[in-house]
């Protein structure tokens, strides 16, 4: 089908070694944001080359692939798929189980030479950026002062609880008002994502209300998106938004802002010690 694109996520070398017939390689290092936090959204003039690069339309129909090694590697179709909508791609899809599972339940051919590509001719497509589905720094703050949105921790407890922190944030801890639903409960042992009545059920758990907003968020908007898909697309939850930035963006504001479960600063200091002499090989 003419408006079919499939979108391999993967680095160049992988994608090289075997992928989908008529697929196009677009890593997922070039969806993400600067060096000092990926989590951010990419200028639109990036995004837009990129997406006319692989020749798409704001009709086609975007289909994501990545490796599906694991619950994490989901995060990245999901981050991909979110940013699609978000530039006015109107048809989406994402391969469960990424190329693990292609290779598992198809015994199709798989093309390994770079060179037998079909040429992609570039489209014109001039996407704008739709903030529905965004919250930045700001909104989050305002929602915290006027409690009008329900914040969803994607992170694996140990963050949410300030005992770790990801390496560029400046702080452990998590959003006041937070809750808190890992990732991974989403997903299957073996099978990838759960199926849709799954999800569905236990995103009611959540107890989410209705009339208000959700928005995710993790260290750097990567399992952030996977709660945002399940939430927004599988379970329908209206104004289902995701802090790209997440807690690496929170904790790198000028001025501290509110925390929840951070540790104290004996404590930061000691795991700090303790990380020290990790690295040294006590």
């Amino acid at each position: 089908k003419p408006a079919l694109r499939v979108i391999d996520i993967r680095d160049n070398a992988s994608f090289a070694q075997g992928h989908i017939p008529g697929a196009v390689n677009a890593p997922y290092s070039h969806w993400r944001g600067p060096a000092h936090n990926p989590g951010l959204v990419p200028a639109l003039e990036q995004l837009t080359a990129l997406v006319q690069s692989l020749g798409l339309e704001a009709g086609s129909h975007a289909v994501i692939v990545s490796g599906g090694q694991d619950a994490a590697d989901f995060g990245t179709s999901a981050r991909v798929y979110w940013t699609l909508k978000s530039l006015g791609v109107q048809q989406l899809s994402i391969v469960n189980g990424g190329m693990q599972a292609w290779e598992e339940d198809f015994d199709l051919p798989l093309n390994t030479a770079a060179d037998t590509a079909q040429p992609i001719t570039p489209s014109h497509f001039a996407p704008q950026w739709q903030d529905q589905w965004l919250a930045g720094r700001a909104e989050v703050a305002a929602h915290l002062q006027t409690r009008s949105a329900t914040l969803v921790d994607a992170r694996p407890q140990s963050f949410y609880l300030g005992q770790t922190k990801a390496p560029d944030a400046k702080a452990a801890g998590t959003l006041p008002q937070a809750l808190n639903a890992d990732f991974q409960q989403w997903f299957t042992p073996g099978s990838g994502l759960m199926d849709t009545a799954q999800a569905q059920a236990k995103a009611t758990e959540l107890a989410l209300p209705a009339e208000q907003a959700t928005i995710t968020f993790c260290n750097a908007g990567h399992w952030a998106a996977i709660d945002w898909f399940v939430l927004s697309e599988l379970a329908q939850q209206p104004q289902v938004k995701m802090y790209a930035g997440s807690m690496v963006d929170w904790t790198q504001a000028p001025q501290a802002l509110p925390m929840a479960n951070e540790p104290s600063r004996s404590t930061q200091i000691a795991r700090a010690a303790q990380q020290w002499w990790s690295q040294q090989g006590f």
